[in-house]
């Protein structure tokens, strides 16, 4: 009796974008708006190269000159700089024993898509804590750091006005912040403190958490102490991170591999991924990284990172605190 294979189902054409275009619609970091992805960073993250060079004009400074009626301005100079980001680039792939029960559906190849696509938006928020990991590892980045968990009292705990102090790290640039990652047991404990506001969207099918105004993204993969109730969250800005998803012609996105030695055959479904997850204004150095694309335990290095913009320029902010 003839059965359905994944080769029967999966298009690769289809597929790939398929995947893709279902894992951005997962993702929090993009509906929130943190995450920012577009054509040039999907474009840029397909070139030529590991590194991505991005210059840009530093802001003007200087006090103005006192007009007078003779004499002459001293023109000053605009300088350059430039960010740096760092390709990446993942492959996962699943043999049909895991997926068989989904073969059965009535649109199969939609099933496995959209399993692969939780996969893959799972996948990109462990990679952002990666690189933030490193970012706030690195020298110049402790100054957007705010940390009270060494207190001893209610201060050590997060609040509103705790949050607030975190937020000013931002200047006068503050209001730029719209979102927060958080550990699921702060959320519970800002829940029972009356500190989260639940909104639902989607026309009533998801409620989503606002605290102080900030959409909260929940992910327990944040840094949390159960013993000390120590935690950190990060705050961010609208497009905080570029995200661009790249391809190239010499590279399947999805493949299909049927290894017809294997006594009662068995089918492979490949997914690759060339990404950017960049952190604006902080930049890729290359200072330690031993293959073609960093590992996660690499992308956690703070020698590989540098803040190249001035700090409130740089739409991200840690703060550490405790819940107990």
């Amino acid at each position: 009796m003839p059965i359905t294979r994944i080769a029967d189902v999966i298009q690769p054409e289809v597929f790939t974008p398929y995947t893709i275009q279902r894992t951005m619609e997962l993702s929090a970091l993009i509906q929130s708006g943190i995450a920012e992805n577009n054509s040039q960073f999907d474009t840029l993250c397909g070139g030529p190269n590991t590194l991505i060079n991005m210059p840009f004009w530093d802001d003007l400074t200087g006090e103005p000159e006192v007009m007078k009626d003779e004499g002459e301005t001293a023109p000053g100079k605009i300088t350059a700089n430039k960010d740096v980001a760092r390709k990446m680039a993942w492959v996962k792939s699943y043999g049909a024993n895991a997926l068989s029960a989904m073969l059965s559906g009535d649109d199969p190849m939609k099933a496995i898509a959209d399993l692969f696509s939780a996969y893959w938006n799972r996948q990109y928020q462990q990679m952002l804590l990666s690189v933030l990991e490193g970012v706030f590892n690195s020298a110049k980045m402790k100054e957007k750091v705010h940390d009270i968990s060494a207190k001893t009292d209610a201060s050590a705990l997060i609040s509103g006005k705790t949050f607030i102090d975190a937020t000013q790290l931002m200047g006068d640039a503050k209001d730029l912040l719209t979102g927060v990652m958080i550990h699921s047991a702060v959320e519970a404990f800002l829940a029972k403190n009356d500190l989260i506001e639940y909104k639902e969207e989607s026309q009533g099918k998801i409620r989503i958490p606002y605290f102080m105004g900030k959409r909260v993204i929940v992910d327990d993969a944040m840094t949390f102490d159960t013993v000390t109730g120590a935690a950190e969250a990060y705050l961010f800005g609208a497009g905080a991170i570029a995200w661009g998803n790249g391809s190239h012609p010499d590279i399947q996105q999805t493949e299909v591999v049927r290894k017809g030695l294997s006594l009662a055959g068995e089918d492979i479904l490949v997914n690759r991924r060339l990404a950017i997850l960049h952190p604006r204004g902080v930049k890729w150095t290359e200072a330690s990284v031993a293959g073609t694309f960093p590992t996660f335990g690499e992308l956690e290095n703070g020698t590989n990172w540098e803040r190249v913009y001035e700090p409130k320029a740089v739409r991200v902010v840690k703060y550490v605190f405790k819940i107990a």
